[in-house]
């Protein structure tokens, strides 16, 4: 009987940690969305050679691509939030992290908005913008270390973290007059998404998390 006691409590043990193992939510409530294995739950545009996966990061390194969101978190689909990737850029890489965006076959997103993730290359928009609406010039951290891209957006206000320190807060402004493609930049909801700029850029994504707010 005792025995018999034992094997249960081994099982119900064993049950109980890989159910904390198969779940995507830690105790602060952050989701993963990126298992560190494969691109599962990701949806990918125009190339697809430009994403893979490698010693448990995501490698961007090609042509134009986008890769979006496309998983059970949340159904894809987020309005306030937290969203964060630890970051590592080879030197002259450029790419982006979207938000409030929607999965397009080709082209640059054309809704919600670009973070940028770019050191040194030869855009002067530099890592924490968000592009072309509040840029950042300063450099905050270097190639070939990684770091962590952290994005708040709450209500009408984005705000960005490298490594742990605010270094843009964008606040879109009630009244927008926007005219072509730039009306659809605009804080609504959306998935969230990942650049591949260029065939000479390449920049490493890992321990990919968010938490609704």
């Amino acid at each position: 009987m005792k025995h018999l006691i034992l094997l249960v409590s081994v099982a119900l043990l064993t049950a109980c940690s890989g159910s904390k193992r198969a779940t995507s939510t830690d105790e602060k409530g952050w989701q993963r969305l990126f298992d560190g294995k494969t691109l599962t739950g990701w949806k990918v545009a125009e190339n697809p050679a430009t994403f893979s996966v490698q010693d448990g990061a995501i490698v961007v390194f090609g042509p134009r691509a986008h890769l979006f969101y496309d998983g059970p978190v949340g159904n894809h689909d987020f309005t306030n939030f937290e969203w964060k990737a630890t970051v590592k850029t080879a030197p002259g890489a450029n790419s982006g992290m979207f938000i409030h965006t929607t999965y397009q076959d080709k082209g640059w997103p054309a809704q919600g908005y670009e973070i940028q993730v770019n050191q040194t290359h030869s855009d002067w928009r530099k890592t924490g913008s968000v592009y072309s609406f509040q840029d950042v010039k300063e450099v905050f951290v270097k190639d070939d270390e990684w770091y962590t891209e952290q994005i708040t957006v709450q209500g009408k206000t984005v705000t960005v973290r490298i490594n742990g320190k605010v270094i843009n807060e964008y606040t879109e402004p009630d009244n927008l007059d926007r005219k072509g493609g730039d009306a659809q930049h605009r804080l609504s909801h959306g998935t969230v998404a990942l650049q591949g700029h260029d065939p000479k850029s390449k920049v490493m994504f890992k321990d990919i998390m968010i938490r609704p707010l």
